[in-house]
Order: C-alpha cells, then structure tokens, then sequence
C-alpha cells in the first residue's frame, strides 16, 4: 500500500464516518429534503451531480486503460456520491496501466 492509499482510505474513512453520522440524525430521505430547500442548495447538488458526471466519464475511459471494469464503480458513484468516487480512486493505485500502449508501439516498430 503506498502513501497515496493511505491518503485516500483516510479521506474514505473520515468521508464515509461523517455521512453515516448525517444520514443517522436526518435519515436518507432527509438528505434530499435538505438539498431541494431552497436555490442555494439546489445548486450545490446540482454542482455536485455535475462533478460526479465527469468523474465517471473520465473513470470508465480510465478503468478501460487499466483493465478495471467500471461497471461497479460507476452504480457506486450513482448511488453513495463521492464515496464511490473515492473507493475507485482506491482500487485504481493497485493497478498500473495495461499494455495495449506498448502493443501498439511494438505494431508500429514491426
């Protein structure tokens, strides 16, 4: 495990702590509640789908490089937000870049 996990299991940890603490006192329909009150909080979710949307993007080209399948990762993003997020981010360090690159370079030597 490098540093870089250890960083993002951190944030995981804390992240994941402070939202079972969240939907404990207001309940996941709570969270919903709270986000559509008023503009200013429509905007932040709005923000947020936004941000996870081109995450995902950008996870499915990322994971297709690495040989991950992005299928569970992105229903993970879809359903717990930025944890999802942050478990790829995880699993993504224990893997390096495929070899199609180097394939196509040694196709274009030959």
């Amino acid at each position: 495990m490098n540093l870089k996990q250890i960083g993002l299991l951190f944030v995981l940890a804390d992240f994941s702590a402070f939202t079972a603490y969240v939907v404990y006192h207001h309940g996941v329909v709570g969270l919903f509640e709270a986000a559509v009150i008023n503009t200013a909080t429509m905007q932040i979710m709005l923000d947020l789908a936004l941000a996870l949307t081109f995450f995902v993007a950008w996870m499915v080209g990322d994971a297709r490089e690495r040989g991950i399948n992005a299928i569970p990762y992105a229903l993970l993003v879809l359903t717990t937000g930025s944890i999802g997020a942050l478990v790829y981010l995880i699993r993504r360090e224990r893997v390096t870049v495929s070899e199609p690159h180097t394939l196509t370079a040694h196709a274009a030597r030959a």
